[in-house]
């Protein structure tokens, strides 16, 4: 057969149809009795059409799946072929199953090699993804262990086939197709001798599966993150300053935004209402006001619905300074995150320790992390969160020169590569010399995608102007994540060798 003679349609299967597909099954089950009788078939094809694929070519069956709905706590359990059908060879379709089975995958002898089986398995998982269903099962025969019964187990077997070892026409097929084997199956076909009656239980998991039950609950699947780049401005008083902040969260929330972004910092322009012939002074000053800030975004969060990350504000506990950023949820709740490394010039001037926890957090559009400015730099952090489901990292950062916001920068991207994560910088802009230390900013705001082909070729999703005051909005598609880490071009989460490193908390 040669492939410029190939007219392929994938379609489902229907009545008329039956005949081939008797033909068909005749051809590749000669030693288990051939074809289904047409009553079988039929009643497969009323009660669940969509589930009964059909590759034709120029008219002709070349290639079925056939499928049916079960229960996934029932099936995923040890059973027999004979138990998804009944005493009248009715294959038992649940119509309220969570899971799909593989009954069949058959390809006509004259067009293997083209890979029509796996254009099936494809068409079958999109199908499990669309119905929203837990998994597709299948048990799956173990045709050659009959060659090598007498000298290993069926455990053996199924070894070998894994090792690439021992080639096995169905279970090499199906473990180069994502399924993983889940247990054998004794006495599961005894009249299939080339098994000896065993089969896998074969297990392809839909990563993209959310229960139902209660639809308000459901995660959201496509995140808008707003962030301003921030305009660094003289200020007469800290009602002005939170009058800005308001302008821009309602902005953010006006584009619906699930997430509003402001930089470490942001409010520092307040330290030039005090002396600041001492700036370890002056930050206690700016720590004065953290609290009214946590409160009032706070509770612009709840107004305008949208969740808020602060950026960054000092923060002065039992005399001690730390540089703080607070998630403020729109259901109300706020958490912290204490910014871990603080710079050469954090600890000299400002007299500012680092934190000890970092964590992800729970939100309602996603796992998101903040680390601020300096800690990006530093990949053991943004590994942990990793671990912990991170899909969302937030950088607020603070950087004077264009080589130290380099720094953040490729530091932020390189987050997104190795921890297949979504990162959003947020930084400041503008010169204001009546504050010490405040005198330069230079930033680029941008989001981050992991380098994969469901993202842009250069992984930035979005990007403001260098230095100057603008708002910055992305969608991030959380579904697309779950693709890359099961089935992305490479697989860096799956992949770590924590066999021979690993990160570990010492808290």
């Amino acid at each position: 057969m040669s492939p410029d003679e190939l007219h392929l349609q994938l379609r489902n299967l229907r009545k008329e149809d039956y005949p081939q597909l008797k033909s068909l099954m005749d051809k590749v089950y000669p030693d288990i009795g051939g074809a289904w009788g047409e009553h079988t078939i039929l009643k497969l094809v009323k009660e669940f059409p969509e589930g009964q694929l059909l590759l034709e070519d120029n008219g002709e069956l070349v290639g079925v799946a056939l499928t049916v709905r079960v229960k996934y706590a029932r099936f995923s359990n040890p059973h027999t072929y004979d138990d998804l059908m009944d005493a009248r060879e009715n294959i038992l379709n649940d119509r309220k199953g969570d899971a799909l089975y593989g009954l069949d995958v058959l390809i006509h002898p004259d067009y293997r090699g083209f890979r029509l089986g796996r254009r099936l398995y494809d068409a079958r998982k999109e199908l499990c993804r669309q119905l929203n269903l837990k998994a597709i099962l299948a048990g799956g025969r173990i045709v050659n262990f009959h060659k090598y019964a007498e000298e290993l187990t069926p455990g053996q077997y199924i070894e070998g086939v894994h090792r690439r070892e021992i080639y096995d026409p169905i279970l090499t097929f199906q473990l180069a197709n994502d399924f993983t084997v889940k247990r054998l199956l004794g006495k599961y076909l005894p009249e299939d001798k080339r098994s000896a009656g065993f089969a896998t239980l074969l297990e392809w998991n839909n990563f993209l599966y959310e229960p139902s039950d209660n639809i308000l609950g459901s995660r959201i699947r496509n995140v808008r993150i707003g962030a301003v780049q921030w305009q660094m401005r003289e200020i007469d008083s800290v009602e002005e300053m939170l009058k800005q902040v308001e302008y821009f969260v309602d902005a953010m929330s006006s584009y619906q935004s699930d997430f509003a972004v402001f930089p470490e910092f942001f409010n520092a322009p307040l330290m030039g209402l005090t002396d600041q012939s001492q700036q370890k002074d002056a930050i206690r000053f700016l720590a004065g006001y953290t609290e009214r800030f946590k409160r009032e975004m706070s509770q612009m969060a709840v107004s305008y619905n949208v969740n808020i990350i602060t950026g960054s504000m000092p923060l002065d506990e039992d005399d001690v300074i730390y540089n703080v950023s607070y998630l403020c949820r729109r259901d109300g709740t706020v958490e912290e995150q204490r910014k871990i490394h603080v710079t050469p010039h954090e600890k000299r001037d400002w007299v500012i320790e680092g934190g000890n926890h970092v964590q992800v957090f729970d939100t309602d559009a996603g796992k998101i992390g903040i680390l601020i400015c300096y800690d990006v730099e530093f990949p053991e952090l943004g590994r942990l969160m990793a671990a912990e489901g991170l899909e969302i990292l937030f950088v607020p950062f603070w950087t004077d020169t264009r080589n130290a916001f380099l720094r953040v920068r490729h530091c932020a991207q390189a987050r997104a590569v190795e921890n297949e994560c979504y990162v959003v910088t947020c930084g400041s802009v503008g010169n204001l010399p009546q504050v010490e230390s405040l005198d330069v900013q230079y930033a680029q705001s941008a989001v981050f995608s992991p380098s994969d082909f469901a993202f842009p070729h250069d992984a930035i999703l979005a990007e403001t102007t260098a230095n100057t005051e603008q708002l910055i909005f992305s969608d991030l598609n959380l579904d697309e994540l779950r693709y890359l880490h099961h089935e992305g071009s490479v697989t860096n989460l799956k992949d770590r060798r924590t066999d021979i490193y690993e990160v570990t908390r010492k808290w």
